[in-house]
């Protein structure tokens, strides 16, 4: 009977889902002519946009934007594990409002507005533009501008993470912490071996949610990376909007999201395979 229901709703989808991405994947397939917009209609389906991908000078763009995306969600999540945390056991009632709307709030504020923000508060002349220097990096330098599209990655990232994570440990019986720590165990003991053991598969849906967020994520990179920082989504932007190169474009988006189901589902075999040995 359920799936009966499921039907309807799946008839209305499949088509609005797959339908774009067929229609991507032909027209990655089309010859480009430079002069004109899209692909070539009348030329024979190729394979030379993909091959044009598999150049060296393209591995840099999708290091980046792994590499930076993995970072940044690692720093969303040691900050925003901490933070619900707090939420969740510290908080009185009254706090854990304002800062469970404050959280959500921040979600409603433009993107561009939150990364301007981070511009000029770490910027060359920002009033934390020290920040930078204490880590040994120049503001102007491009090790200084994956710092910028770092930190706003994380910004962005911070809230889902947090809001995420808030009703992970709510559903954490605190009692078990408790009978933890009246068995002797200490207060450090107890938060890694039982909140966050505990907390792992809500972890692990609050890192792939960041993670996806930041390695498809156009706007940061876009301003704050000052052309040393590129992500795949930004050359995708580039071939659709500056060349009119459409075949150029829908053959980086569909590398694109080859890879990253596959990375996707690695980490997850990676992380079951992790638990079963661990409960063995």
């Amino acid at each position: 009977m359920t799936a009966a229901l499921l039907w309807p709703a799946l008839v209305i989808m499949a088509p609005l889902l797959l339908g774009p991405l067929f229609a991507l994947g032909h027209e990655s397939l089309k010859p480009f002519i430079g002069g004109r917009i899209g692909g070539n209609d009348a030329g024979a389906l190729t394979l030379d946009n993909y091959a044009q991908i598999a150049a060296p000078e393209y591995v840099r763009y999708f290091l980046d934007t792994f590499r930076v995306g993995l970072i940044s969600s690692a720093f969303a999540l040691v900050l925003g594990f901490p933070m619900a945390h707090f939420i969740v056991r510290r908080a009185a009632p009254t706090l854990r409002r304002v800062l469970i709307g404050g959280l959500v709030g921040t979600l409603f504020l433009s993107l561009i507005v939150r990364v301007y923000a981070i511009a000029m508060t770490f910027g060359t002349n920002g009033p934390l533009s020290g920040f930078s220097r204490l880590l040994g990096v120049r503001p102007s330098s491009p090790d200084g501008a994956e710092l910028m599209v770092v930190l706003g990655l994380m910004n962005t990232t911070l809230p889902l993470v947090a809001l995420t994570l808030i009703g992970t440990l709510q559903n954490i019986n605190p009692r078990l912490e408790e009978a933890a720590m009246s068995l002797g165990a200490p207060r450090w003991k107890t938060f890694f071996q039982v909140t966050v053991a505990m907390s792992l598969p809500g972890l692990l849906s609050a890192g792939i949610i960041a993670y996806a967020f930041c390695i498809s994520n156009l706007v940061v990179p876009m301003l704050v990376g000052r052309g040393f920082i590129l992500f795949v989504s930004n050359l995708i932007y580039f071939r659709f909007s500056e060349v009119a190169n459409f075949p150029g474009g829908a053959a980086l988006s569909i590398v694109m999201m080859v890879v990253s189901v596959t990375l996707f589902y690695g980490l997850l075999h990676l992380v079951r395979s992790n638990w079963q040995e661990a409960g063995k």
